[in-house]
């Protein structure tokens, strides 16, 4: 179990693989702002509601200023189904060793149908230009993420 981030802290960087097996660094977002947000398992329903529901806000995040880019332990070949079948506008990231998740504190003890398990924790990091974490929400739920999210953000529709 890893500790948690907060806002005003520097995101960790890291280097992972695309779902088409491209290399995608934090650093290269720099000058960008980013919502980078963690996810169980793609081709799930909980994950592919998340996921289809940043789909459909990506234009207004972009209209924003905001890249999103999505990180679980899926391999690449998984994550390239998941773009196909929810027929997602971006990137999702591959980090199967969870170095990545440990370093933002998102693999954790959780409570699934009533028994403490071990796993990822649904969460999401809003990074601004200069790397720093403006937002950090641990165990947020899959649906009606992104609608708390643009509202935090002051982008409510």
């Amino acid at each position: 179990m890893s500790d948690r981030l907060e806002a005003g802290a520097s995101a960790p960087d890291f280097t992972l693989v695309d779902q088409d097996g491209a290399p995608v660094s934090l650093h290269d977002y720099r000058g960008q702002k980013v919502i980078l947000y963690f996810y169980p398992e793609a081709l799930t329903e909980g994950c592919q509601k998340q996921a289809c529901d940043f789909r459909d806000n990506l234009n207004s995040l972009k209209a924003s200023g905001y890249t999103v880019l999505g990180v679980s332990r899926d391999d690449p070949a998984k994550l390239t189904k998941a773009v196909e079948t929810d027929h997602l506008n971006f990137t999702l990231l591959s980090d199967p060793d969870r170095t990545v998740h440990e370093a933002y504190g998102t693999w954790g003890e959780k409570s699934m149908y009533g028994k403490t398990v071990v796993g990822v924790l649904r969460s999401t990091f809003v990074i601004d230009e200069q790397g720093v974490i403006q937002q950090a929400l641990y165990n947020v739920k899959a649906t009606g993420h992104v609608a708390m999210l643009r509202k935090k953000l002051g982008l409510a529709a």
